[in-house]
């Protein structure tokens, strides 16, 4: 008996910390950015409200598992997107043709809410709502 209830709360804290996955559908359409942080960066940054304003970024993810990001009304990055658990691995299209891959972590994803972000020193943190 004593041995079962420390495993019973393990088991259910387990549970409780587990997220399911995130499907693809749940992402796609136009998230406008509320919120943007450079939390690592020497010294931290945050985008101001002003700024977001006035560029209107947002995050747009279609049914062809395309992604698309826009600054400034033009696109800032374009690439297609696949879901690995929890997390949106990216593969950019670069201007010369390449591409790069890399993950965005999801921390939050709600039907009206997605908080995701980046790592390293340049990464970054991005709250945005559901258009």
């Amino acid at each position: 008996m004593s041995k079962t209830i420390p495993a019973i709360i393990l088991s259910f804290l387990f549970l409780t910390a587990c997220k399911p996955a995130i499907k693809p559908q749940n992402l796609y359409g136009k998230w406008k950015y509320l919120k943007v942080e450079t939390p690592n960066a020497n010294p931290p940054d945050t985008v101001s409200s002003s700024e977001l304003k006035e560029q209107a970024p947002y995050i747009q993810f279609t049914t062809k598992d395309s992604l698309l990001i826009y600054w400034g009304g033009q696109v800032l990055s374009h690439g297609v997107f696949r879901i690995d658990g929890r997390n949106i691995q990216y593969k950019e299209t670069l201007a010369d043709g390449k591409t790069r891959e890399f993950p965005f972590y999801v921390s939050e994803l709600t039907n009206k809410s997605l908080v995701f972000s980046t790592r390293g020193s340049d990464g970054s943190e991005v709250t945005a709502v559901k258009e």
